[in-house]
């Protein structure tokens, strides 16, 4: 009963029960007082705490799984076992034993056994069970757990029909410390990625939009791990900018920006700004500004995902096809405008002086022209 763990006095045995009575009490109202009538059930049942991991499961094919628990308390099972095992991410159960109770689906079961496990004692379940992956399908789990007080759920309905499932008696193994035990399914399909490339063509000086991304070629399309894309730029250029519009809010970097010179943005397909497109296709505009002619110039655009198992369209080239910028785009740079302005200034300087020198030696009543007068 979170918060609290109720332990049994010594001598304590499964059937006993007792009253627990609580009080809660604040000092702006009265107290509250509350029983609960409690019964020993059964000891707690043990599986491998640490989670399994099955791959190279074909889709349609049979794989199978066998539970296994321990009992390392004093006391026995009194009132019989029981196994509840689940199936997720496209996995379903095939094995039917008439000891067991499923869901409509098979992706849940429920089975009994009468056996009686004794104090400090392993086991595990006579034959394994069996289940298939459906197509298209790269991951899934199987969770199972034991109890000693079997109640069997209201929804599983659907009863077995083949032979009955029951247990056989193993070395403990330290199997002592998981009340759930999940095993991690991965099939052999595969999530192909191809490479999004473009080509940064303009002039130098021009800033130009190329989409570049994944296109999922599947026949799988992972939902928990996407993975990513990085693109390293051609040289000669310069990311300014990877704009993105997320729940009204606009962004100018979707993509994380490289620490080091050279480096590459990298795009992860788990965040919520990148999404597949109907055609499988998840892609970002990358802004470059072209800044000088490199001939033969090319930067790179590799795919990642953990399922990917067709290497050779992973990675693609992003050419670079630069050409000069034109004439008025030379005088207006910084590098050739400032100066020119400068010498601009500095000659209309020199002009204004030379003007005003001139008029200085014009003006009448200057001593010049005063000695010209009285001559």
């Amino acid at each position: 009963m979170p918060p609290f763990t109720l332990h049994g006095v010594d001598g304590t045995e499964p059937g006993d029960s007792g009253t627990v009575t609580y009080t809660a009490s604040a000092d702006n109202t009265a107290s509250v007082t509350g029983t609960t009538r409690m019964i020993v059930g059964g000891p707690t049942l043990y599986g491998p705490e640490e989670p399994g991991k099955m791959t190279g499961v074909k889709p349609g094919k049979p794989a199978s799984l066998t539970p296994r628990f321990s009992n390392p308390s004093r006391f026995s099972t009194q009132r019989g076992i029981a196994l509840r095992i689940t199936a997720q991410g496209g996995l379903v159960l095939t094995a039917r034993p008439r000891n067991c109770s499923y869901n409509p689906t098979f992706t849940d079961a429920w089975c009994t056994f009468p056996a009686k496990a004794a104090p400090r004692t392993a086991y595990r379940t006579s034959s394994p069970l069996t289940f298939t992956a459906v197509p298209e399908e790269l991951t899934g789990t199987l969770e199972y757990s034991w109890s000693s007080d079997p109640q069997r759920p209201a929804e599983l309905t659907v009863r077995g029909t083949g032979a009955p499932l029951t247990l056989t008696r193993t070395p403990e193994g330290g199997i002592h410390d998981g009340t759930g035990t999940v095993t991690v399914v991965e099939t052999t399909v595969q999530a192909d990625y191809a490479a999004v490339t473009g080509t940064v063509r303009g002039r130098v000086g021009d800033t130009v939009s190329v989409p570049l991304g994944v296109r999922g070629l599947g026949p799988g399309r992972p939902a928990d791990e996407r993975g990513r894309f990085e693109v390293v730029p051609p040289e000669g250029t310069t990311v300014t900018s990877i704009p993105y519009t997320f729940e009204d809010t606009d962004g100018k970097w979707a993509c994380a920006r490289p620490k080091k010179p050279g480096g590459a943005f990298v795009c992860d397909l788990d965040s919520d700004v990148l999404w597949p497109g109907d055609d499988g296709t998840t892609s970002m505009v990358f802004r470059f500004r072209i800044d000088r002619q490199v001939p033969g110039a090319h930067g790179t655009i590799r795919t990642y995902n953990p399922y990917d198992r067709t290497p050779g369209n992973d990675t693609a080239r992003i050419p670079l096809e630069a050409s000069p910028a034109p004439p008025y785009r030379a005088v207006v740079r910084p590098a050739v405008l400032i100066p020119a302005v400068l010498a601009a200034v500095a000659v209309a300087a020199a002009g204004v002086a030379h003007r005003r020198r001139r008029r200085a030696v014009a003006v009448p009543g200057s001593s010049a022209d005063g000695e010209r007068s009285g001559s």
